[in-house]
């Protein structure tokens, strides 16, 4: 069967089956329409900031930066003390431009709507780290798989400036083989049907991504993406195309060729077990680290922003930690002339490469591929326990994509076309897990399909705020409560500290803690994030806790 007549059966597939996968708002607990009722309530409200209060960026290099601003539209948006070199658009809140010198720079940012006025103080380090709080955004894999087209890229960032955008989030990745005009979904990849430059280098297929035709690459669609004020990403794998290679294509700006930075036959780094595009590269030698420079000119020249880089993060089956590549492909990027955040993927990453992992990566992934199932969730708590002592601002253990709302409309890996197996409950502990850890926030659903459940649990300011604190700091897993919830805790910039507990098992609990089991004296004031509501002065807490389910708090001494 001709494999467009075979996508085209799908997409009608897919849209034939959308009213009976997408779910509506029944069935919701008091605590659920709770939370989805203070979410509209949000909508007619002053403006309030959000997102990250704390920028990283290199020297001379592009910076997009978005105010984050909720509530009420229409918005003005005005700047105090603006560094030299920036420049704000006032009616959309995006900042733009470059800084020349290193150092650390502040300005106030303003936002005004008919019901009122706020500020906000952002920190610009002009340094050598970016991702100073965990990057959050959508990546295209968990709904479609290798098969993603320039509409549905275009309608996920465009749903997410509108909903999501004002409450931080704003990276849109492509994830997966957007070199194949053959992609359709489904297993069966050719390493052999894919779109190279004459250097070996990998551009989109035209038929699925039409703005990259007559040699465009994905300049014109991260311009699109740029001018919402989003950041744009794109998923590699680790090596060189085999099929440059075989072909033995010069790389461009050097002496060398494709062949010469290829890993030799029998090294257990040479292929990828699960995809058979790559050879692995020598980055030891000079031909191997002139290929990785030759693709990061690439995509600095197409104006991407985060790199998703697949097959480096682990050692599966036997591999060797990929020291050299890893090193090779960050510094390439760092020296790229662009501010491009480095993901390692899939994971999960050694815990013993740790310092390797947090010079060299901005993130890197914890798990293997993390799906919709309590298992998967239970894991990731044991997962980023063990990596407690390990990442910093800038350097962040990634629990996975967040399998929330409608998935797998064409995902090559797992089946079938669906809305999240996840309970409302487990959808809650994910979020505050996340938070708490704290981790990257990255959506895999095809957003235009989101309910209101799913756009009130993405669009909690207060929870977002615990993952985003400007401190950086790390989760701890402080104990157990005597009926065995688990709790963790987070300092908080403010000096607060964000708490969570956690019932892990099968059966409803009542978790019941005083406060002094953590050092806090007195009585302090303790506020339901996922509520919104102030819970007063308290010595101690309670909270029913379903199975699976979680509370979230804020507590301030």
């Amino acid at each position: 069967m001709n494999r467009a007549f075979l996508t085209s059966l799908i997409l009608a597939a897919a849209v034939s089956l959308r009213g009976a996968i997408l779910p509506s708002d029944t069935n919701l607990t008091l605590r659920e329409t709770q939370i989805i009722t203070a979410s509209r309530a949000d909508a007619t409200s002053p403006p309030r900031f959000n997102g990250p209060e704390v920028i990283g960026i290199y020297p001379n290099t592009p910076l997009i930066y978005s105010l984050a601003v909720s509530r009420q539209r229409p918005l003005a948006f005005s700047v105090k003390h603006l560094p030299k070199g920036l420049r704000l658009d006032r009616q959309t809140g995006i900042v733009t431009g470059s800084l020349a010198r290193v150092g650390v720079y502040h300005f106030v940012a303003i936002a005004q709507n008919s019901l009122g006025r706020t500020s906000a103080r952002v920190k610009i380090v002009c340094g050598n780290t970016l991702a100073l709080t965990p990057p959050m955004g959508w990546n295209s894999y968990d709904a479609f798989g290798d098969s993603v087209c320039d509409s549905e890229v275009l309608s996920n960032a465009e749903w997410m400036k509108v909903h999501l955008q004002p409450l931080g989030w704003d990276t849109v990745v492509v994830d997966f083989r957007w070199y194949d005009p053959s992609a359709h979904g489904q297993s069966g990849q050719d390493p052999r049907s894919v779109m190279m430059d004459g250097f070996g280098r990998y551009i989109p297929a035209p038929n699925r991504f039409p703005s990259a035709a007559n040699g465009a690459g994905f300049g014109p669609l991260a311009d699109r993406i740029h001018a919402m004020g989003l950041k744009f990403g794109i998923h590699i794998m680790r090596g060189i195309p085999r099929k440059a290679v075989e072909e033995n294509l010069p790389i461009v700006g050097s002496e060398f060729t494709a062949a010469q930075a290829a890993l030799p036959e029998g090294d257990p780094n040479r292929t990828c077990v699960w995809n058979r595009d790559m050879f692995g590269v020598d980055a030891r030698t000079p031909a191997g680290k002139a290929w990785y420079e030759s693709l990061a000119r690439q995509y600095a020249a197409w104006g991407v922003d985060y790199i998703k880089c697949d097959d480096i993060a682990n050692m599966f089956r036997g591999r060797i930690y990929e020291a050299d590549e890893i090193a090779a492909l960050s510094t390439a990027l760092k020296n790229s002339g662009r501010s491009i955040v480095l993901s390692l993927s899939p994971g999960p990453a050694p815990v013993a490469r740790a310092a390797h992992l947090e010079q060299f990566a901005n993130l890197w992934r914890i798990s293997n591929d993390f799906w919709d199932n309590w298992k998967s969730l239970n894991r990731n708590f044991d997962l980023f326990r063990q990596w407690q002592g390990h990442g910093e601002a800038g350097h962040w253990p990634d629990g996975d994509m967040i399998p929330f709302g409608h998935i797998c409309q064409r995902n090559c890996d797992v089946h079938p076309d669906r809305w999240t197996r996840f309970t409302r409950d487990e959808q809650l502990t994910l979020m505050s897990l996340w938070a708490l850890a704290p981790s990257p926030l990255m959506l895999g659903a095809n957003l235009p399909d989101n309910d209101a459940w799913t756009t009130a649990l993405l669009s909690n300011p207060e929870v977002l705020a615990v993952d985003q604190d400007a401190l950086g700091c790390q989760g701890k897993v402080w104990g157990k409560t005597e009926s065995g919830a688990e709790i963790w805790s987070k300092k908080l910039a403010d000096g607060s500290l964000a708490v969570g507990f956690f019932n892990r098992t099968e059966q409803p609990l009542t978790a019941a803690f005083a406060w002094r089991e953590i050092g806090l004296r007195g009585a302090p004031r303790v506020r339901d994030l996922w509520l919104r509501q102030d819970l007063g002065r308290q010595k101690e807490f309670t909270a029913e806790l379903p199975a699976h389910g979680c509370a979230l708090v804020r507590v301030i001494p």
